[in-house]
């Protein structure tokens, strides 16, 4: 999920765990003028930000790409919020449904971190390997993504769009100059992933040009007038616009940016690192926890989940310690089976069909949209994880799981079950999906996104395996323990790097003597820690809690406790602020007693 959008533990939060339901008088007729209100926050934020509205299926703005990186664009982005800020503040609460204030919360909760993220740089860290920019206008320019390439109109949007792209690389290189200056730059490791990704970009062959790709697959419907006419106006702006604009950004990183780049790791070593960091916690796990908090929460959970692992270790009767035994499952040939990408796609396809018929025993709402599970774009295949990338609202595109294969003899298939749990069904794909569709939420709430509740949700998903019919292989399961230590393991480093000095390769050796995964897969994990501070931390903080919440339930409700209801609980509000999720769940256990 990205970086631009926005506990596991009762001491926190902004409600106290100990806070009785208290009975109070339902209203259940909706306040018209606050409806509007959030209708014109949602409208409004489309305009601003016209990538979410395509990302969206909404085309109204596929022509446009405001300059992100301008002090005017701050301006306006500060305007935004502080406007609704004061106007939700100013709604009596009193007149409100339950539901609307749910809502009412949300958008404070939204107006309060961007505001907070305003007062941040982060504009002198417009690149980087993995979230920023120019890999998502890579991923539509290859016209597999969200921006549309059916009609001519669709054709001539995206001309628009990359005319203020080539803007924005040009504001990208001024910005890092005034990093350079001020000591806000990357790390150097993570310079040296980005530079490749751009000289990629520099090929002036056009048939083999990511830009170009949109030409290559033009529908056989358009007119030779217009075809002709695209062709020409393509190779032009790449040849006279993309291509420069890459390589003086390449030539800049490669140079002056590179040998300014820092050699320390964590955020804390920029100017307001400490504060940034901070920020950043709140922000993805929407907690007040402390980064000490967390580190030793990591700490614990590695220990518990390590002698998870020892069990699976002694059933398959490997004879070593825990880390050698990392390594003999990392290296086992059965493990690594394939032969070509199609090989590991069609196995993702046959855990979906093996679960299939278990899922309606635990869920009595699942969404309309459809669903498909592609390989990475080449481009990006590289650094990339694997990501699920959400449908369209209107449901006709479908959601999709990406999974990079960048070397297939060496892809090893040990933790596919869980991945397929996590990022797609009925993880990512039911959570984004089924708030998509839900007619009952304000269209704000239904493409939120808060990374401890989505990726907690996520995460929380992995352990419903052997009730969906998986991980009866004990190498699957040592899969999901696995996949779980990487999420506890990213409480100890991500913290680790950001707020107590630990070097890169600090972080990446204690990956390795935690976990199987591979010495690759581990340093790109570690880089994008580096690359986003705090997002690796809402993933265990989000799942603690909704397991907390959870067995909460099934002790209250004893009998009267239904997992179909509980996990529709959980869903049908959309992605929430975790002290809400609690409040919302402990009212509805009251409500059942």
């Amino acid at each position: 999920m990205k970086k631009i959008l926005i506990t596991a533990l009762c001491i926190i939060g902004f409600y106290s765990c100990k806070e009785e339901v208290k009975k109070e008088e339902t209203i259940t007729v909706q306040n018209t003028e606050f409806d509007s209100l959030l209708d014109n926050y949602f409208e409004e934020g489309l305009k601003l930000y016209p990538l979410n509205a395509t990302f969206q299926g909404d085309a109204r703005y596929n022509d446009i790409l405001p300059n992100n990186l301008t002090d005017a664009f701050k301006a306006s982005e500060n305007a935004f919020y502080t406007n609704y800020k004061e106007k939700i503040a100013s709604i009596d609460e009193a007149s409100l449904t339950s539901s609307q204030q749910m809502s009412k919360e949300i958008l404070l909760w939204e107006c309060d971190r961007n505001l907070e993220r305003l007062s941040f740089r982060e504009d002198l860290f417009p690149v980087d390997q993995m979230w920023t920019m120019q890999l998502m206008m890579g991923q539509l320019a290859s016209g597999e993504g969200a921006q549309p390439f059916k009609t001519v109109e669709d054709y001539d949007n995206w001309l628009k769009r990359l005319n203020s792209y080539t803007e924005w690389l040009a504001s990208a290189k001024t910005k890092m100059e005034e990093g350079v200056k001020t000591g806000y730059v990357l790390p150097k490791s993570l310079v040296v992933k980005v530079a490749p990704q751009l000289k990629d970009m520099t090929n002036k062959n056009l048939e083999n040009h990511l830009f170009f790709s949109p030409i290559k697959n033009m529908p056989d419907d358009f007119s030779d007038i217009d075809a002709d006419r695209l062709t020409e106006a393509y190779t032009t702006i790449i040849t006279d616009k993309i291509i420069p604009a890459y390589q003086n950004l390449y030539d800049f990183m490669n140079s002056e940016y590179i040998n300014a780049a820092r050699t320390t790791s964590g955020i804390e070593g920029i100017p307001k690192g400490k504060e940034y960091y901070d920020y950043s916690i709140k922000l993805y796990t929407t907690t007040d926890m402390t980064a000490t908090e967390i580190h030793e929460l990591g700490l614990s959970e590695v220990a518990r989940i390590s002698s998870e692992m020892e069990k699976v270790k002694k059933e398959v009767g490997f004879e070593g310690d825990l880390k050698a035994f990392f390594d003999f499952v990392r290296n086992k040939k059965e493990l690594m089976p394939f032969t070509s990408p199609e090989q590991v796609i069609a196995n993702f396809n046959e855990i979906h069909a093996k679960m299939k018929p278990q899922v309606d025993k635990l869920f009595g709402k699942q969404p309309k949209t459809p669903f498909e599970v592609r390989r990475t774009e080449a481009f990006r295949e590289a650094s990339a994880s694997a990501e699920y990338n959400s449908g369209s609202i209107d449901g006709t595109r479908p959601g999709i799981f990406y999974v990079p294969i960048p070397d297939v003899t060496k892809y090893n298939m040990y933790s596919d079950e869980d991945l397929f749990l996590h990022e797609a069904i009925p993880g990512h794909h039911f959570q984004i999906s089924l708030t998509q569709e839900n007619e009952e939420l304000p269209k704000f709430r239904k493409t939120l996104w808060y990374s401890a509740y989505g990726e907690g949700w996520a995460l929380y998903t992995e352990s419903l395996g052997k009730e969906l019919g998986l991980y009866t292989d004990p190498y699957q399961y040592f899969g999901m323990l696995g996949a779980e230590m990487h999420r506890a393991i990213r409480l100890v480093v991500d913290t680790g790097l950001h707020s107590k000095g630990w070097t890169r390769e600090q972080a990446i050796q204690y990956s390795l003597e935690n976990e199987a995964e591979s010495e690759a897969g581990i340093t790109s994990e570690i880089e994008r820690y580096m690359a986003n501070p705090g997002q690796a931390l809402s993933y265990k903080i989000g799942q603690l809690k909704i397991l907390e919440l959870r067995a909460k339930a099934q002790k209250e409700l004893g009998d009267k406790f239904d997992i179909k209801e509980y996990h529709n609980q959980v869903l049908e509000t959309g992605c929430v602020p975790l002290a809400l999720l609690e409040k919302k769940i402990t009212t509805w256990i009251a409500s059942n007693k």
